[in-house]
């Protein structure tokens, strides 16, 4: 036992950070934004209960998914059960959907940058692929 009170199972940090596949910082983060909750042992370290794992696993499965910080709040009632077989609650369907169309709107952004890059990319390689002096109204100097 590490300097809690007994009857309850808890892991540092470090422990938690490896058991979730995640690191201290990102632990510390979920903390400050009010998703996780740690005590202190008698020397000072951050200690969580085992029951966190679960918690932090499904923290990260929403943030895999697409999911803000923000967002995870919404399913703050069910960040202890197994939020990737369990059908959302309505707000955070919502949420999820909200967050969808948010994804849509950056990818068609992101996808018409591509297009004209490409586009431009394209119309300067057909220019320099062309034999000198067949471009488009362009005189190439000759020498004397």
């Amino acid at each position: 036992m590490i300097g809690v009170p007994t009857g309850v199972g808890y892991v540092r940090i470090g422990e938690l950070a490896k058991a979730t596949g995640g690191t201290a910082r990102a632990l510390r983060h979920y903390e400050q934004a009010g998703l996780i909750s740690s005590r202190r042992a008698h020397n000072g370290y951050r200690v969580y209960q085992e029951s966190a794992v679960t918690r932090v696993r499904n923290i990260r499965f929403l943030l895999a998914a697409g999911l803000t910080l923000d967002d995870v709040r919404v399913f703050l009632p069910c960040l202890d059960g197994d939020v990737s077989s369990t059908a959302p609650s309505e707000a955070g369907r919502r949420v999820a959907l909200e967050r969808l169309e948010v994804l849509d709107g950056r990818i068609a952004a992101q996808v018409a940058a591509r297009d004209r890059l490409a586009a431009a990319l394209g119309q300067a390689v057909d220019r320099t692929r062309r034999p000198p002096g067949s471009g488009r109204g362009t005189q190439v100097a000759r020498p004397a």
